[in-house]
């Protein structure tokens, strides 16, 4: 009966199992099963060395080094290097890491006239992989947390290998910052993103912390305590002859992908890999931005970085002429980080991470919104002459201002005029005649007579209470008024106010926080609402209202719909959603499609 069920099966045939299985076999690789490639595999089995590859791989990667300069060239480089590499990764032994980065280049880039692999060939991605984190996992410190990119001599399973670096160490930013602290962000799982984008090329994506190298004006716009993503590239001088004579040597290349986007290598422009959302992601974990919201809302003169803030304009990454900026501006009891999931969306496309540069403002939300918003207007116009003394840029003078929630309402405060009507809405004895100390007067001149700024050329309100929020009104409102304390110098203009001459400020009056501008009833806010966009600003409105009725009758859960609408702007868009809406997708396309729209892209 054995003899005849074996005579019924032929020794080869098929069975259908269905698409996945069969692509999943055809595509697994050390990288996403710990196993090597079915193309490995084939190698080892072609020189009947698979067996002996589970008992002795490291003899046996001896002897497939041994053999290279035959007419399998190609096959075997690509076999050493993922061979290579599954074995570093099972033994932790570091040099085997930056060989199968070695065989990769070589793979990659053939010497002596050697065809580099088809475009159509799956291993070239592999391969490119395998260098980048090759190059992250060998030159790896021996606890694995940072990246090691210092000159040095370098063990190779096959003799040594001298890294080349700057001796001047890693610049950024125009030499302005130096770089340390290099980790690589391939490897991070990441939470709180939708979207995970990974641009693919050549380099291992990393992530670098920086001190000024500079005392240039307006390297302090970097935040101290921000990480910056970077690409670490590894150059290997004839790899391949190097692999047979020795003599092995490399230098180690740092680019910020931002500004460079490829690198040249044997006359080929290969781009170069970035992981923007993991390097983002990064950035934000344990951030001190996280602490401020709340902090900066109670606490009027909490700063995010421990001393004092200037004027609260930071940027995302350093200056770069002749991209236009965008301004994030942050509700109440809220931070910049707010605007985490849209800045990986507009980051992670090409189009908008070419022309626009992304700058934030961050500040006590507790405090009147008119000082707020003369911190926002005095931060953007220091900052032009800082980056800009001579006005030779014509981007800033195209400047996206961009405000969520009491956000807007500082938004709305760079373009507008306001002449004397805040400082009327509350007394009738004119400015110049009220008795007031030169610092408060001062003060009152840079907040409550405005003038739009010229180089605001567009501006985005989200979910913005232009006629106040409801809540404002309520038990929450009251309890928020209480936990807020306004600055020295404020209550100290407040004193002098209440003591105006007959027919100026009420004995009842107070300095306002943020929560009492925010109500409709609130002088500064129906002064506000009164005061047209300047003209030749373009203004769009974003609306987050929840469920399915109609807007009108809506609100977000902070503001009602009637607040949020204005007239006059170019656009409104209404969103299905509550009242923090940046991180929405509908929210985020309405964003992405005014940025085309402001720099012309179609």
């Amino acid at each position: 009966m054995l003899v005849f069920a074996s005579g019924c099966t032929s020794p080869i045939g098929v069975k259908r199992v269905g698409e996945q299985p069969v692509y999943r076999q055809l595509t697994a690789n050390v990288l996403s099963t710990g196993r090597p490639s079915p193309y490995a595999k084939q190698f080892l089995q072609r020189l009947s060395l698979a067996e002996r590859y589970q008992k002795d791989p490291k003899g046996v990667l001896a002897e497939l080094h041994a053999g290279l300069g035959g007419p399998d060239e190609r096959d075997r480089l690509f076999a050493l290097s993922e061979l290579s590499f599954t074995y570093a990764e099972g033994t932790h032994d570091r040099p085997y890491f930056l060989a199968a980065a070695l065989y990769a280049y070589a793979y990659l880039f053939p010497e002596f006239g050697g065809e580099p692999p088809v475009p159509y060939d799956p291993r070239l991605r592999l391969a490119l992989d395998l260098y980048n984190r090759g190059i992250a996992n060998g030159l790896a410190t021996p606890n694995g947390d940072e990246v090691d990119l210092s000159a040095r001599r370098v063990a190779l399973p096959f003799g040594a290998l001298d890294l080349a670096a700057d001796p001047s160490g890693y610049l950024y930013g125009d030499g302005l910052y130096r770089l340390k602290g290099f980790v690589a962000v391939d490897d991070l799982e990441i939470r709180g993103f939708r979207n995970r984008y990974q641009k693919p090329g050549i380099g291992a994506p990393l992530s670098a912390r920086f001190e000024r190298a500079s005392d240039q004006a307006a390297t302090h716009r970097l935040p101290p305590l921000a990480k910056v993503p970077v690409t670490a590239f590894v150059r290997f001088a004839h790899p391949r002859q190097a692999i047979s004579a020795g003599g092995l040597k490399g230098a180690i290349e740092l680019y910020d992908v931002d500004t460079t986007a490829a690198v040249q290598v044997d006359g080929n422009s290969v781009p170069l890999e970035s992981a923007p959302s993991a390097a983002l992601a990064y950035r934000l974990e344990k951030s001190p931005v996280w602490d401020f919201e709340i902090a900066g809302f109670r606490k009027a003169n909490f700063h995010m970085f421990g001393g004092e803030q200037e004027d609260g304009l930071f940027f995302l990454a350093p200056y770069r002429p002749g991209r236009i900026p965008v301004v994030f501006v942050h509700g109440t009891a809220s931070s910049p980080a707010r605007w985490a999931e849209m800045a990986n969306e507009l980051l992670s496309d090409s189009h908008i991470a070419s022309r626009y540069q992304f700058w934030i403002f961050i500040y006590n939300s507790g405090n009147p919104v008119a000082l707020s918003a003369m911190h926002l207007r005095e931060g953007l116009q220091a900052a032009r002459k800082e980056i800009d003394p001579a006005d030779a840029d014509p981007a800033l003078q195209d400047m996206v201002v961009m405000g969520h929630s009491q956000g807007g309402l500082l938004t709305k405060m760079t373009v507008v005029h306001s002449g004397s009507r805040f400082w009327d809405a509350n007394t009738q004895v004119p400015f110049e005649q009220a008795n007031l100390s030169t610092e408060s007067r001062d003060l009152l001149r840079r907040s409550i007579f405005v003038e739009p700024l010229p180089f605001v050329k567009r501006v985005i309100f989200i979910a913005t209470p232009h006629r106040g929020s409801f809540l404002t009104e309520s038990i929450l409102g009251t309890l928020a008024r209480r936990l807020i304390s306004l600055p020295g110098t404020i209550t100290t203009l407040g004193a002098e106010l209440v003591t105006l001459n007959a027919g100026g400020m009420a004995k009842t009056f107070r300095m306002p926080t943020a929560i009492d501008n925010m109500d409709w009833s609130h002088p500064f806010l129906r002064t506000l609402a009164s005061l047209p966009i300047a003209e030749g600003v373009h203004a769009h409105s974003i609306i987050p209202v929840k469920g399915s009725g109609p807007p009108e009758e809506g609100n977000d859960g902070v503001v009602k719909y009637t607040s949020a609408h204005i007239d006059g702007v170019e656009s409104e868009l209404v969103v299905r959603s509550g009242h923090s809406t940046q991180a929405e997708p509908a929210t985020i396309e309405e964003v992405r499609r005014i940025l085309y729209e402001h720099a012309g892209i179609r």
